[in-house]
């Protein structure tokens, strides 16, 4: 599984050769397609040919193209590559209400515990709220205690005053740019599982292709609001080329899970592994992880 991202921010021309991508600059560049997770294409000026296409499919990486606001707009991704792409799609259609019940309240639930966590690691109050919102999440949340929880939770973390939907701050745009990254990297993993992205548990817009990696992406979120958190704030609401790069690196970063510390892209592969036990056992086993901070995973050899 790759575990690199690679990011291009000035013009570039990207072609294969043989193993490796090629990243023609004023040098050039090789990154062997093994190791690569994501690549993130953020410049007007920058080519690729055909056979960069195929290896991304080939090798299972997700290949981001940004808008002219610089936040990801679109994703290449493999097409349903699994060997048993239609079983797992009959078993999405024909999952129970009570299972996507339970599987939401296991998400919910440990999407709030990763807020209270990041609350702590920031050394601000609302812990306790949090941590008693996430014990009284019930099957199916039918009392919202999702959205109860966030509001505590954005005020807390970054002030009375913020506005999740106000484009004129760096927190904001912080925030989209990182929920996109990883919001991509899930999508990934589910179709390398066999899943299809657009038929989600809570999340069913008509109009989403990515609900299930929306449903997903829940408790991973309070990793981007916890790296978000801790940089300074510029005035400026545009982010800076180091910026994007940190955002993105964030998916390298440990967090917690069953199996052990890992890093979010690895635990985002476990999570996608779990969930797909879960749909051909008809038992909810859910591997989610905690927030643990915002330590790089370090490889060892």
């Amino acid at each position: 599984m790759g575990w690199r991202s690679v990011m291009i921010s000035r013009p570039a021309r990207l072609r294969r050769e043989h193993y490796s991508l090629a990243i023609d600059q004023e040098e050039t560049a090789f990154v062997p397609f093994e190791d690569i997770a994501v690549i993130v294409l953020d410049h007007r000026e920058i080519t690729l040919t055909h056979p960069v296409l195929s290896a991304c499919a080939e090798y299972g990486i997700s290949l981001y193209a940004t808008g002219s606001n610089h936040q990801p707009a679109g994703v290449f991704l493999p097409f349903l590559s699994h060997s048993r792409a239609t079983r797992m799609m009959r078993k999405q259609l024909g999952i129970t209400r009570p299972m996507v019940k339970r599987l939401w309240a296991d998400i919910v639930r440990r999407k709030i515990e990763n807020q209270a966590a990041c609350l702590t690691l920031c050394g601000k109050k609302g812990v306790e709220r949090l941590e008693t919102c996430a014990q009284r999440v019930r099957s199916g949340d039918p009392n919202n205690l999702e959205g109860q929880a966030a509001a505590i939770y954005f005020a807390e973390l970054y002030g009375a005053n913020f506005y999740r939907e106000d484009k004129t701050r760096w927190t904001n745009a912080a925030l989209n740019y990182g929920y996109a990254v990883l919001r991509g990297a899930i999508a990934r993993g589910l179709v390398a599982h066999g899943f299809h992205p657009s038929i989600g548990l809570f999340h069913d817009s008509e109009q989403n292709a990515f609900n299930l990696a929306d449903d997903l992406i829940e408790p991973f979120r309070p990793l981007v609001d916890l790296y978000v958190a801790q940089c300074p704030a510029p005035k400026e609401a545009e982010l800076m080329p180091k910026d994007k790069q940190a955002l993105v690196a964030l998916l390298n970063v440990d967090v917690g899970m069953p199996q052990g510390k890992m890093s979010a892209l690895s635990a985002v592969e476990y999570a996608v592994e779990s969930l797909a036990r879960t749909f051909e056992s008809g038992h909810v086993e859910l591997d989610l992880p905690r927030l643990i901070g915002l330590q790089a995973h370090r490889l060892e050899y």
